[in-house]
C-alpha cells in the first residue's frame, strides 16, 4: 500500500501521532510518504532525520497555519505534482491547514482515498475564534467533508464531537485510539534535579504546549486555592510563559512553580513527580495522560474528550467536576486525600489499561484496517 501523509501542525501530539504512525505503517512493508512543514518548531528535524533512516519518504512544503491565499495556492500546485508522481493510495491528512490542501490536492487529481485526522476541531471549542472566523472554518471542513472517505477520531469521545458538527457523516468515522510505546516511561530514572523545591512536599507535573486549549492558567489558579498551598508545580512545555509567570506572581505562588520549556527528558521529569496534571479546555486524546499512566502514576484531569475515556475515576485517577479552576482544585485536593497505597492501585491499574488499550502496535493496526476498507 502507497501512503501519504500531509501535516502543517507538527507540534505536539499531533507531531508525535505522525512520527509513530508513519513509522509504524513502513514497518509493516507500505510504502509511506509524509510532507510536513517545519515552520512550527524546527526541533521537528530530527524526528524527519529518524524518519528518512527508518525508510519513510519526507518531503518538506512549508505550510502556513493561517490563511495565505498565494503561498498556499503554491504548495497546492506543489502537493498535485507530489500526488501524481507518487500516486498513494491513501491520502491521510492531518489537522486544518493540511486537510484543506492535501484533500484538494486529491480531489483535484483523483488520486487516492481521502482520510482525514482533525486532532480536534478547535473551531467547536476555541473561544478566542471571532464569529466569523468560526463561521469560515466550520464552512471549509463542511465543504471537504462531502469529498473525505473518512475521518478518524483518536477516541470515541472525540467522534461524539464530530457528531456536533453537525455535517460529518457518523458512518463515514472511523475510532483509532492513540497508542504509545509505555517502555521509556515505565523504566524513566527520576530526574536528579531538585528545582529549590521542598522535598517534603509533593510535586505535580504540566506538559503540554503553552497555549490556552492546554488550561495552565486553570492549573496556576487552581494551585492558590485553600488546601493546596504546599503543591509545588513543574510546568514544561514550549511557548511564551511570560503572561504565566505574571500570574503566578500575582497569585503569590511563584515560588512553587517552575516553567521548564521544551524538555527532552519528559519521562526522567514525570519520574521525579508524584502525580500528572491535565487541566485541558478541550483534547482528543492526550498522550501524556497515557504516559503517565505508563510510568504508574496517578492524573488528574479535567473531563476533556479522551481524558474522560481513559481515565476511570477513582480506579486510574481523577476528573475535575468542571472544565475551570474549582474543578481542577476540586480534584487536586480529592487526590491528595488519598493514602499512598491508594495512588499505588492506581498506578498499576493505569499501566494495565495502557497495555490492553493504548498500545503503538493497536493505533497502527487500526488505522491499517480503516485504510483497507477503502481499497
Amino acid at each position: 500500500m502507497r501512503v501519504l501523509h500531509v501535516m502543517e501542525c507538527t507540534i505536539g501530539g499531533t507531531r508525535r501521532h505522525l512520527v509513530d504512525v508513519a513509522l509504524g505503517q513502513c514497518a509493516l512493508g507500505h510504502k509511506v510518504r509524509v510532507v510536513v512543514s517545519t515552520l512550527r518548531d524546527e526541533t521537528f528535524l530530527p524526528d524527519m532525520e529518524r524518519m528518512r533512516s527508518e525508510g519513510v519518504e519526507v518531503f518538506v512544503l512549508n505550510m502556513v497555519r493561517g490563511p495565505a491565499p498565494l503561498t498556499d495556492w503554491l504548495h497546492l500546485g506543489r502537493l498535485k505534482n507530489i500526488l501524481r508522481e507518487f500516486k498513494p493510495d491513501i491520502v491521510h491528512t492531518h489537522s486544518s491547514k493540511a486537510g484543506v490542501l492535501g484533500r484538494q490536492a486529491s480531489i483535484s487529481t483523483k488520486i487516492g482515498a481521502r482520510v482525514h485526522t482533525p486532532h480536534t476541531f478547535s473551531f467547536l471549542f476555541e473561544a478566542l475564534f471571532s464569529g466569523p472566523k468560526r463561521w469560515l472554518y466550520r464552512s471549509i471542513e463542511r465543504r471537504y467533508a462531502k469529498f473525505t472517505q473518512r475521518f478518524v477520531a483518536v477516541s470515541r469521545n472525540e467522534a461524539e464531537t464530530f457528531d456536533r458538527a453537525g455535517f460529518i457523516d457518523p458512518k463515514k468515522v472511523a475510532v483509532v485510539p492513540n497508542g504509545i510505546d509505555p517502555a521509556p516511561f515505565a523504566s524513566a530514572i527520576a530526574s536528579d534535579e531538585d528545582f529549590g523545591f521542598d522535598p517534603t512536599a509533593p510535586v505535580v507535573i504540566l506538559v503540554g504546549l503553552i497555549y490556552a486549549a492546554k488550561g495552565q492558567d486553570l492549573a496556576l489558579e487552581a494551585m492558590a486555592r485553600e488546601g493546596l498551598e504546599r503543591v509545588q508545580l513543574l510546568c514544561v512545555g514550549p511557548g511564551d510563559t511570560s503572561a504565566l509567570e505574571a500570574q503566578a506572581q500575582a497569585l503569590g505562588i511563584a515560588a512553587r512553580v517552575r516553567f521548564l520549556g521544551a524538555r527532552d527528558d519528559v519521562p526522567a521529569l514525570m519520574a521525579r513527580a508524584d502525580l500528572l496534571l491535565l487541566p485541558s479546555r478541550w483534547e482528543g486524546l492526550p498522550y501524556v495522560v497515557l504516559e503517565a499512566m505508563a510510568r504508574g502514576m496517578p492524573v488528574v484531569a479535567t473531563p476533556v474528550d479522551g481524558a474522560r475515556e481513559v481515565i476511570v475515576p477513582g480506579e486510574t485517577g481523577f476528573l475535575s467536576p468542571t472544565v475551570d479552576a474549582n474543578g481542577v482544585a476540586e480534584a487536586l485536593a480529592a487526590a491528595f486525600s488519598k493514602s499512598p497505597e491508594d495512588w499505588a492501585r492506581m498506578g498499576r491499574a493505569g499501566q494495565q489499561r495502557v497495555a490492553e488499550h493504548y498500545s503503538l502496535e493497536s493505533m497502527v493496526r487500526g488505522l491499517d484496517a480503516v485504510y483497507t476498507e477503502l481499497l
